[in-house]
């Protein structure tokens, strides 16, 4: 098991603990199962990518969620078990080319792994703006 005292353990139990915290009572929710998360901390563990992948959290912990003036097209999925749901003012906000906001009614902060469908589909909506026609 992991060694929660262990700097290299630290990352892996941080993902297994927010994964496996999306189950209810033993049952997958989200679309998660027990070997899912599983598989997937095997590939940081295998891979040493934990801390690396955990990166982007330690360097914008104090301004994870300050707009900043992003002035190129941007998409904006608000998946409702994210940690931070943007509300459309925030994001107006941020992004002054903002071309696409939806608020989905499944997924959190693993949304491509737990509602691949969807997320695919958030994707494709989000990009439809920028295509020419032909």
């Amino acid at each position: 098991m992991l060694d929660h005292g262990d700097g290299y353990g630290q990352p892996a139990a941080a993902i297994m603990s927010a994964a496996l915290g999306r189950t209810i009572n033993g049952h997958p929710a989200d679309g998660l199962t027990h070997d899912d998360v599983l598989d997937d901390i095997t590939l940081y563990w295998l891979t040493n990518t934990a801390i690396s992948a955990a990166r982007f959290y330690w360097e914008s912990k104090f301004n994870l969620y300050n707009a900043v003036n992003v002035s190129i097209p941007a998409a904006v999925s608000v998946f409702p078990g994210e940690n931070y749901q943007a509300p459309r003012s925030w994001a107006e906000r941020a992004y002054h080319k903002l071309i696409y906001f939806n608020e989905v009614e499944k997924g959190g902060h693993y949304a491509a792994w737990e509602q691949p469908k969807l997320f695919s589909e958030e994707v494709r909506a989000g990009l439809r703006p920028l295509r020419k026609p032909i």
